[in-house]
């Protein structure tokens, strides 16, 4: 097909620069359209728009992001984790909890499986120049569970919550150094504007179902969530049981298309085990997370789908760059060589998962430079570094790790890998509670020990990753990372507003990576959700959320 250049100048007459470097890009080849929808998406281009460019630019039209429908009134059923903690959508940080609440709460924008932003109590978003405000269009008509219509108030009062120090809120993580109280500004009723601390080209993210905490909520909210569960989602609550398991009903209010499901169920599990039984034997329709060492009887069970998301979930390897022999770069990179990838992914993780490059860039991202080479198994050129490094005879260290996922077979299979460059790994395999501890410094093994396994949830752009445990001041810099040159890298990418200038700064940051090795990423791996056979139109999210409001059961 043609490019259609008249169709194109029109459009790009009301464009920013901005957005007009990025069509350029796609019309001049020098990015795909895969990463043009994505980063447009995230620049508030609406994705009929982008379809639009692409036509133009001689790409056909966007594929078709909607779901079959399927029939409506069924009950769907889902196994999930326990709640670990009471439900509110300030401090929840596990999965559990957040599925539940994200059952009846919504958010501005939704971060789709595919990285792409798609707009939900949002309808559309945009930045100023530089990347310092952007603001935010609402939808009109929305209506909250207990009655009254979502207005601006109920945003900034929601994202101040969170960016509140004294809430201690989990969204803290993402907020802290990019959005601070009271940088929420109401415009008028239906404008919000977001004033950061510095310019941050992925901060529509920041806002979205990636950041789970970021659920919109009244402005009169008082705490107890549990009590009321008040939302404006396609569901509203029917019953919670703590520690048994919640139910909910369709919302007939709903601002958007009735969801099909008249009701859905969860029943909260505490091991895998009997979730994979109940599945089996048609207590349930879905198993919400399912991970690949204690799901294998399901990966070829004819009597069940899987649903596999690629993420950019992973354990992270630290080593301590501030004492004792990992101090020396040459030895981490030692390490990181005695790694056999291709058998993590293809062994370890049954070809569920990519492999990593010892850098937050996953496969998932845009803006990952791939010109960057893989590293592979090299045990001669580790045993040279050892040698280079005076520590040729090895040395006994050990690796503090949690009970979680695959993460105690990875570490055995670290263990003996490096035993072939003479270093003595003695395994530490806490439960998670004893692994992380207090969460800070001089309280938690998890950031006090000279080696450790952490494992990392999957985020829609890596800011988070670059951030907390790679940079000089990071709240989780288990690693004890300190380089300047890192530090200006890091803070160039997130503030980058073009894509290309994104992949610029990230090819720095994966070779700067590569040279010191402060974590090791060994793979990313894929989410899976495992459903009944006949059971379709489910959507989750590498975030363990789960959309349900077009299921429907055969």
């Amino acid at each position: 097909m043609s490019k259609n250049f008249g169709i194109l100048d029109l459009i790009r007459r009301n464009r920013t620069p901005l957005e007009n470097h990025l069509i350029d890009g796609l019309v001049d080849g020098r990015v795909s359209r895969r990463d043009f929808v994505r980063h447009g998406s995230l620049l508030g281009l609406s994705l009929p728009l982008l379809g639009r460019i692409g036509m133009a630019a001689g790409l056909g039209g966007m594929p078709s992001l909607a779901r079959a429908q399927g029939a409506p009134g069924a009950t769907i059923r889902v196994a999930s984790s326990v709640p670990a903690a009471t439900i509110d959508p300030v401090t929840i940080a596990d999965a559990g909890g957040l599925l539940v609440m994200q059952q009846v709460a919504e958010f501005l924008c939704v971060d789709g499986p595919d990285l792409v932003l798609q707009p939900a109590l949002a309808e559309s978003w945009k930045p100023n120049d530089n990347g310092t405000v952007w603001t935010f269009k609402l939808r009109k008509g929305v209506k909250f569970h207990s009655g009254g219509e979502m207005k601006a108030d109920d945003v900034v009062a929601s994202i101040d919550r969170l960016a509140d120090p004294a809430n201690s809120s989990n969204a803290l993580s993402v907020f802290t150094g990019i959005l601070q109280k009271g940088a929420s500004k109401k415009v008028d009723d239906y404008t919000v504007e977001f004033h950061l601390d510095a310019p941050n080209g992925n901060f529509p993210y920041m806002l979205s179902s990636d950041n789970y905490n970021a659920v919109i909520i009244p402005a009169s909210y008082k705490g107890d969530y549990e009590k009321s569960f008040d939302g404006t989602g396609p569901f509203r609550i029917e019953k919670y049981t703590a520690k048994v398991g919640a139910s909910f009903i369709r919302n007939e209010d709903y601002w958007g298309p009735k969801a099909l499901p008249e009701r859905t169920e969860f029943t909260f599990f505490t091991d895998m085990q009997p979730q994979i039984l109940a599945l089996q034997g048609g207590q349930v329709d879905i198993i919400n997370q399912m991970p690949v060492l204690a799901g294998v009887a399901l990966l070829n069970d004819p009597n069940v789908d899987i649903i596999s998301l690629k993420s950019s979930a992973h354990q992270q390897l630290h080593m301590r760059c501030d004492e004792g022999p990992l101090k020396d770069a040459r030895v981490r990179r030692a390490i990181a060589l005695c790694l056999d990838r291709d058998k993590l992914a293809a062994g370890l993780m049954k070809g569920r998962s990519a492999l990593g490059n010892d850098s937050p860039f996953a496969a998932v991202y845009p803006s990952t430079d791939t010109s960057v080479p893989q590293r592979k198994q090299d045990i001669a050129q580790a045993k040279q570094l050892m040698e280079a490094a005076g520590l040729g005879q090895g040395f006994k260290i050990t690796l503090t790790t949690e009970r979680y996922l695959e993460i105690p077979e990875y570490a055995q299979l670290i263990q003996n890998w490096v035993k072939e460059i003479g270093v003595q790994l003695d395994l530490n395999i806490l439960d998670q509670s004893g692994y992380y501890g207090d969460a800070v410094f001089g309280k938690s093994n998890w950031l006090d020990s000279v080696m450790g396994i952490t494992d990392y949830g999957h985020r829609g752009v890596p800011n988070v990753y670059l951030a907390a445990p790679l940079k000089s001041e990071g709240t989780w810099n288990a690693a004890h990372f300190k380089n300047k040159d890192y530090d200006a890298l890091a803070t160039s990418y997130i503030a980058a507003l073009d894509l290309e200038a994104q992949k610029a700064d990230a090819g720095k940051i994966q070779k700067l990576l590569l040279e010191e090795t402060p974590v090791i990423f060994g793979y990313f791996y894929d989410y899976l959700t495992a459903t009944a056979k006949g059971v379709a139109g489910v959507q989750p999210t590498a975030m363990s959320q789960l959309f349900l409001d077009k299921a429907s059961k055969a």
